[in-house]
């Protein structure tokens, strides 16, 4: 693989609400640093909505040479809102680019799930909702695929009008991406146990349609069995319906962090045999899915999480004494593969 990354948190924004309570720039350098030299990443996918922690981020990655993909994250957006986040990006973006670093810009993420207008659903929950009928998917495929594909044409026009550098989208397979305008096809990619007879064949699909395709997520949660969910590991979690923070687990949890460390293995391992270019583990770290392993079994968030590191709640780490989190038998497990291949 050319580009071996994961991607960085740094806050999404939500009904006006930003996450990350614990974002601080020296914080972010330190742990961009660790992503580098511990992890042997060469490239770190910036994720959130809040444009100047972006550019932040991004600038501290670019200083440490990684290659950044600055990734606005936007979250219950209209379209017009959409628009007017990436050209604000884009010109941060170009900024960076035009010191030297080496950016790609990702028009967003998963928009039809994201956002409202492609899927029908006011919300997340609704939109998913509506894809729990095959029949009503299938019939609908056509026009969700048209709505993306209109709106993403429009997007790459505005990021194009502020950066010169490469560009993408992380898409899901429903979305059914015209990749025409786009630099590189990039593609969410979980395997769940429904699609794991599939899974080696897909990916290979993807790398013959031509251009350089990157995995911009992947991963699993850290409880037992969350691996055959793929992406539907955060489900165990009951959100605050206003603010969509964690509030607690559903039920109680098997931890099973070998259990992670094994699916990212396994998949890194099919992407580099697929001739995958670049791949993003989702993720660092989840700072608002939270580590208490000493009160009630519900309330340890971090079982959910697909971070690699779990995050304490007032106190610090021990392999990393400055740091507010320990890593995960998947954080080994990354090193070891990005440090190998």
């Amino acid at each position: 693989m050319r580009a071996k990354g994961i991607s960085y948190d740094t806050g999404f924004v939500y009904n006006g609400a930003i996450g990350h309570k614990l974002f601080d720039s020296e914080l972010v350098k330190r742990e961009l640093r660790i992503i580098r030299d511990d992890l042997h990443c060469t490239a770190v996918r910036v994720m959130g909505g809040d444009p100047e922690r972006l550019e932040l981020a991004a600038a501290h990655a670019a200083d440490l040479g990684l290659e950044v993909w600055f990734s606005p994250y936007p979250l219950e957006l209209t379209t017009d809102e959409m628009l007017s986040l990436f050209a604000d990006c884009a010109a941060r973006a170009e900024r960076l680019r035009r010191r030297g670093a080496e950016i790609v810009f990702v028009t967003g993420a998963e928009h039809c799930l994201m956002n409202k207008g492609f899927l029908p659903g006011d919300s997340l929950d609704e939109r998913v909702e509506s894809l729990s009928r095959p029949d009503r998917v299938r019939e609908q495929i056509g026009e969700i695929s048209a709505r993306v594909n209109d709106f993403l044409g429009r997007a790459v026009a505005v990021v194009r009008e502020h950066f010169g550098g490469k560009v993408t989208y992380a898409s899901v397979p429903l979305e059914r991406v015209d990749w025409t305008p786009f630099d590189i096809v990039s593609v969410d990619l979980y395997r769940s146990a429904e699609i794991a007879d599939r899974f080696t064949d897909g990916v290979r699909h993807l790398v013959a349609q031509g251009k350089p395709v990157a995995i911009t997520e992947f991963g699993a949660a850290g409880y037992q069995g969350a691996g055959e969910r793929g992406a539907h590991g955060l489900e165990i979690v009951e959100y605050d319906r206003d603010t969509r923070a964690p509030v607690r687990l559903k039920g109680e949890y098997a931890r099973d962090e070998a259990g992670q460390a094994a699916y990212l293995r396994e998949l890194l391992e099919a992407f580099e045999a697929g001739g995958i270019d670049s791949t993003f583990v989702f993720t660092f770290a989840l700072y608002d899915h939270l580590h208490r392993p000493d009160g009630d079994p519900r309330e340890d968030l971090d079982l959910a999480s697909y971070g690699i590191v779990k995050v304490y709640e007032g106190r610090l780490g021990a392999t990393y004494p400055d740091m507010p989190w320990e890593p995960k038998a998947a954080f080994a497990a990354l090193a070891d593969f990005y440090r190998e291949h």
